[in-house]
C-alpha cells in the first residue's frame, strides 16, 4: 500500500513474477483456443481429402480406356482390361490374311481349327463358310503345312519358338479332301502294295476303303531325292511308309528286314510342303516336302527331313498318306463335317453343284427335257456356243465397248500383275483340284489375258487374246469360234461348258483381306 501526499492510502495491485507468467500463459491458451478450429481442420485435411477423391471415384462410372497398355497402376479408376472379354481364359491370336494384314481374335484353350475359321469368317464377312483352312507358315525356312481340322490351335503354337518367325494365314484349301473323291488322282497304284502280303498291289480305291473300314493301312513305297545332313548334296534312296512309320533301304529297293532303316514315327511328326526349295535348299526339282518332329519347338535346317519328288502326282501321293496314316477315322470324321459347312451365297464358288447340271433341251412346246445321249448333250453344247456367239455379235440390245476398257477388278478370280509363277504358287496353296483358276494379265502379250486353269495336279494357261468381230472389241481362246463380250461373260460360259477347256471352271482363286 502506497501513500499519497495527503496521506490517503491508494489500493495497488502487487503484481508477482509467478502471476505474470500465469497470465502470459492464459492468453496464449486464449489465442490458441481461438484459433483451435482452424487447426483442427488443417490437421484433418489430407484425411479429407483422400477420402472425399474415393468416394467421388467410386461415385463416378469407370471410363473405359482405348490405351489399356499405356496404363499400369493397379488402383487407377480407369479400366485397364476394358477390351478384354468377359472371361479370363481367352487367349490372343493373330491371324494373317493372304494381303499380309492380320487379324486378332480371343479364342477359348481347347479351340480347334474348325472354330477359329468359323470366327474368322464371320469376322470377315465371307460369303462362305466352305474349305477355309489355316496356314502354319514359316517364312525363312519355306515351309507351310495346313492344320487338321480337328488341331487345337494353342496346342500348335506352344510348340512353336519364340525367335522364329511362324505365322498362321487363313486361306482357302479345296484340295484338303479331295483324295476322298478322286483317289485314283491322290495314289497311283504303281506306289501301293498290300501290308500283309508285299507282292500283291492295291488299287486306290481299296486304300481308302481298308483305312476306314478294317484300320488296316497299305505300304507306299518309292523313291525320293534326299538332302544330306549339313550339305547341299542330295540323294536318291527308295523309302517305304507304313502305320509302324518311315523307313528307307540301305540297298537299292530290297524290303528284306536287315536293309531297312528306321526314319521317324508317325505320331511324332508334321509333314511340310517346301516353298521355294530350288533356292533355298538347292533342290533338283520344285516339288520337295519336309518331315519335322513335332516334339521340338526351335526349327533348326540339320534337324528336317527335306525330300524331294519328282512330280506333283508322287509329292502329293507321300503327303496325303503322312496323313491318313496318322490320323485315319478322324480325317473322314473332319470331311463328313466339311460338307455339311453352308454352300456359297456369292454364285462365284460353284463347288461341287456342277456334278448335279444337266444337259436340257427347250425346244418343245411341251416344256424342257433332259438329255440322256451323251453325243447329244454334246452337240448342244456346241449349239449354245455358237447361239453364244451370235448373241455377241450381233450384242445386248446396244453397241458393246468391253474389253480390255473394262477389267473385273471386283471379280475374286481377277488377279492384276502376277505372274505365271504367281499364279501357280497361288492355285498351288489353295488346292490343286480340278477347275480351281484365275485370270491375270498377260506379261507377255499386251491387252491380253490368261486364264490359269488346274487339271490333275497340274497348272494350265491359255490365252485370252481381243479379237474384231464385225468391229466389235471382243474376246477369244479359240481364234473366234467362241468370243465373248468381256471376262465376266466368258467365265460364266465356261462355268457350264467346257468348250476347249479340259474341265468346267469350278474353284475362284480368292485372296481374302482380313
Amino acid at each position: 500500500r502506497l501513500k499519497d501526499e495527503a496521506g490517503v492510502f491508494l489500493p495497488v495491485l502487487s503484481v508477482n513474477k509467478s502471476h505474470q507468467k500465469s497470465k502470459q500463459t492464459m492468453s496464449c491458451v486464449c489465442k490458441f483456443v481461438s484459433l483451435a478450429p482452424f487447426l483442427v481442420l488443417i490437421y484433418l485435411f489430407p484425411f479429407f481429402r483422400v477420402k472425399g477423391v474415393e468416394t467421388f471415384s467410386r461415385s463416378v462410372p469407370s471410363i473405359p480406356n482405348p490405351f489399356p497398355e499405356l496404363c499400369s497402376p493397379s488402383n487407377s479408376p480407369v479400366l485397364i482390361s476394358s477390351l478384354t472379354p468377359p472371361s479370363g481364359d481367352k487367349h490372343l491370336v493373330k491371324v494373317y490374311g493372304e494381303d499380309r494384314h492380320s487379324r486378332s481374335l480371343w479364342v477359348s484353350p481347347g479351340a480347334t481349327t474348325r472354330e477359329v475359321c468359323h470366327m474368322l469368317v464371320q469376322t470377315a464377312h465371307c460369303s462362305d463358310e466352305e474349305n477355309w483352312a489355316l496356314l502354319e507358315f514359316h517364312p525363312t525356312l519355306g515351309l507351310e503345312r495346313c492344320l487338321e481340322d480337328h488341331e487345337v490351335v494353342l496346342e500348335v503354337q506352344a510348340n512353336w519358338s519364340l525367335k522364329c518367325d511362324t505365322r498362321l494365314v487363313f486361306c482357302k484349301n479345296y484340295a484338303k479332301y479331295e483324295f476322298f473323291r478322286k483317289p485314283m488322282l491322290f495314289f497311283p497304284e504303281s506306289m501301293i502294295s498290300d501290308s500283309a502280303d508285299v507282292s500283291r498291289g492295291m488299287t486306290s480305291t481299296e486304300l481308302i476303303q481298308n483305312l476306314l473300314q478294317s484300320g488296316t493301312c497299305p505300304e507306299i513305297q518309292g523313291f525320293l531325292h534326299v538332302k544330306e545332313p549339313s550339305r547341299k548334296a542330295w540323294k536318291k534312296v527308295y523309302f517305304f511308309l507304313r502305320r509302324s512309320g518311315l523307313y528307307c533301304s540301305t540297298k537299292g529297293s530290297s524290303k528284306e528286314p536287315r536293309h531297312l532303316q528306321y526314319v521317324a514315327d508317325l505320331e511324332d511328326l508334321n509333314v511340310y510342303n517346301v516353298v521355294n526349295s530350288r533356292k533355298l535348299y538347292s533342290a533338283p526339282a520344285d516339288f520337295t516336302f519336309c518331315i519335322k518332329v513335332t516334339t521340338s519347338s526351335e526349327i533348326r535346317v540339320q534337324d528336317l527331313k527335306i525330300l524331294c519328288a519328282e512330280n506333283e502326282q508322287t509329292r502329293t501321293c507321300w503327303t496325303s498318306s503322312f496323313r491318313l496314316f496318322k490320323y485315319g477315322k478322324q480325317l473322314h470324321c473332319n470331311y463328313q463335317l466339311s460338307k455339311s459347312a453352308p454352300r456359297s451365297l456369292g454364285g462365284t464358288d460353284l463347288g461341287d453343284s456342277n456334278a448335279s447340271l444337266v444337259a436340257m433341251d427347250f425346244s418343245g412346246k411341251a416344256g424342257g427335257r433332259v438329255i440322256q445321249n451323251p453325243r447329244e448333250a454334246q452337240s448342244a453344247e456346241r449349239e449354245e456356243g455358237q447361239a453364244w456367239r451370235v448373241r455377241v455379235g450381233t450384242g445386248r440390245g446396244g453397241d458393246i465397248k468391253l474389253c480390255a476398257c473394262s477389267l473385273p477388278h471386283t471379280q475374286p478370280w481377277f488377279h492384276s500383275g502376277v505372274s505365271r509363277k504367281e499364279a501357280e504358287r497361288l492355285i498351288e496353296k489353295q488346292g490343286l483340284v480340278d477347275g480351281m483358276f484365275l485370270i491375270r494379265e498377260s506379261q507377255q502379250h499386251v491387252q491380253c489375258f490368261v486364264l490359269s486353269l488346274c487339271y490333275k495336279l497340274k497348272t494350265k494357261h491359255y490365252l485370252v487374246i481381243p479379237y474384231d468381230n464385225a468391229g466389235r472389241k471382243c474376246l477369244t481362246m479359240d481364234e473366234g469360234v467362241t468370243v465373248f463380250a468381256d471376262l465376266l461373260q466368258l467365265v460364266e460360259f465356261h462355268q457350264i461348258n467346257k468348250s476347249i477347256l479340259p474341265v468346267c471352271l469350278k474353284h475362284p482363286c480368292v485372296c481374302i483381306a482380313l
